[in-house]
């Protein structure tokens, strides 16, 4: 069944390109197609999913949570939720319309594609909020604070994981900082410090601190789902025994290395002359420790650099050689 499947998307490939007046196409080329055109539905899939799974997330963390609990964020679900305690229209309702200068924005300023499905979760979000029977959790505000936050986090990162948000004040920071000479992040600090304030004035300062809290645990938290449960950390080493080292990391740590080729420059005892080999690999931060310990034994005097970095793709990271 799925090779009867595979053959009628392959043929269907075939003859469309023969309908647009190309040249008739290999079964090489038609099953590069079928290929191409599977793993772009299977990216779709698993976006959707994600999305789907981070809308929920978030809509756990709002209802059974913080809305119960008059608890607020920072951002535009914040500002939502603010405009909600103050009685004027429903937390739904606010989504939509505080959002929907952000998904302008990000049409604008990132793509058409992202505008489309961030206005489709945030849309979803909305629906969850409204009509979802989430369970009112606790009424503890320790835990209101950190697990509301937990779960708003989590549905963020998930949807952002999907190629959309459920918060536009990322994409409004974006803008700004274009316009501007400030980063990102400082605006998206100006932003909530503005919140958080108006929260103090209006509802008192325990209250806006709690919703300090919980917007450190949604920021802990999606940051944990964007990089990942392992962090990892790019290494430059520079030793005259690069040989040694670079088969102790293919070998032992089963990771992939890069080999440059260097010149020497300025050392302890001065001027120094002659080419070298650089070595680049990336680990996570559970093996720094490791290769710390064999690059000892090798070489005692290597210079090494470490950086950490966001995320990886391909290469020898995610998974390990089979031995």
């Amino acid at each position: 069944m799925h090779h009867i499947w595979k053959q009628a998307i392959v043929e269907t490939v075939s003859n469309s390109k023969k309908k647009k007046g190309d040249k008739p196409s290999s079964k090489y080329e038609a099953a590069k197609d079928f290929l191409i055109l599977r793993k772009a539905i299977l990216q779709m899939i698993r976006n959707g999913l994600l999305v789907a799974l981070g809308v929920l997330s978030a809509g756990f963390g709002l209802r059974g949570f913080l809305l119960p609990n008059n608890f607020f964020d920072g951002g535009a679900t914040g500002i939502a939720l603010i405009i909600s305690e103050l009685g004027y229209l429903k937390l739904p309702v606010l989504l939509l319309i505080i959002n929907a200068p952000f998904i302008l924005i990000g049409f604008k300023v990132i793509s058409k594609t992202f505008a489309i499905k961030t206005a489709i979760a945030v849309g979803l979000l909305a629906l969850c909020v409204a009509y979802f029977p989430y369970p009112e959790v606790t009424k503890d505000t320790l835990l209101v604070a950190v697990f509301g936050g937990f779960f708003l986090g989590v549905g963020i990162g998930l949807a952002i994981r999907g190629g959309s948000v459920l918060d536009g004040t990322e994409v409004m920071a974006i803008y700004i900082s274009k316009k501007t000479n400030m980063t990102i992040g400082d605006i998206i600090m100006l932003i909530n410090i503005i919140i958080f304030s108006f929260a103090a004035y209006l509802f008192g300062l325990e209250k806006a601190l709690y919703s300090i809290l919980t917007y450190l645990a949604a920021a802990k938290s999606l940051d944990f789902v964007i990089e990942g449960i392992e962090e990892y950390t790019g290494v430059t080493i520079i030793s005259i025994k690069a040989d040694e080292i670079r088969e102790m990391i293919a070998n032992d740590l089963g990771r992939g290395v890069t080999v440059y080729r260097g010149k020497r420059g300025h050392g302890k005892s001065g001027e120094r002359n002659g080419d070298m080999d650089i070595l680049y690999t990336v680990i996570t931060r559970l093996e720094i420790s490791k290769l710390n310990n064999e690059i000892d034994k090798i070489d005692p005097n290597a210079f090494i650099v470490m950086n950490s970095l966001k995320d990886t793709k391909g290469g020898m990271i995610k998974k390990r050689p089979l031995k």
